[in-house]
């Protein structure tokens, strides 16, 4: 979190010179000291963060390769006049284990095109699908085993 408030603050000023710097690792400082004294901020986050960074990165990635994916999917469908589109919902349980790997999970269903995520309690989804053949695989998919990855690293 230090380094994210130290680099937010090079960013704001547009320009690098060594008393921004020295100026922002102060700043800086002082701003982690306070999250962490008074909105009961945990240092051991950051290392948690840190030790998952390379699997983030890949599942950012994997996202959008996936966003990018169904959008051709989704323009296909839209675009073809051979095609009967049959809508669908999808009820499935997962075994991921924390809130926020479900919470991801949901939120990358709906950012992907012809898929939102209606509901969500505990492990069971609710799924509205743009066409059943999106549907398919759903509660096996390439998210949901990076989010099983992330969540074994402690």
């Amino acid at each position: 979190m230090y380094l994210l408030f130290f680099l937010i603050w090079i960013i704001f000023n547009g320009q690098f010179t060594w008393e921004i710097a020295a100026f922002g690792a102060v700043i800086a400082g002082v701003m982690y000291w306070f999250i962490c004294k008074f909105l009961d901020y945990d240092p051991k986050t950051d290392i948690m963060i840190f030790k998952k960074l390379f699997h983030i990165l890949h599942y950012v990635f994997i996202l959008v390769k996936e966003i990018i994916k169904a959008n051709f999917v989704v323009i296909k469908m839209i675009m073809s006049s051979r095609y009967e589109i049959e809508p669908a919902v999808v009820r499935f349980k997962t075994d991921l284990k924390t809130q926020q790997a479900r919470i991801l999970l949901a939120n990358s269903i709906t950012l992907t095109p012809g898929t939102i995520t209606v509901s969500l309690e505990e492990d069971e989804y609710v799924v509205h699908c743009l066409d059943k053949s999106l549907a398919e695989g759903i509660n096996s998919s390439v998210f949901v085993t990076l989010l099983r990855k992330m969540e074994r690293i402690n």
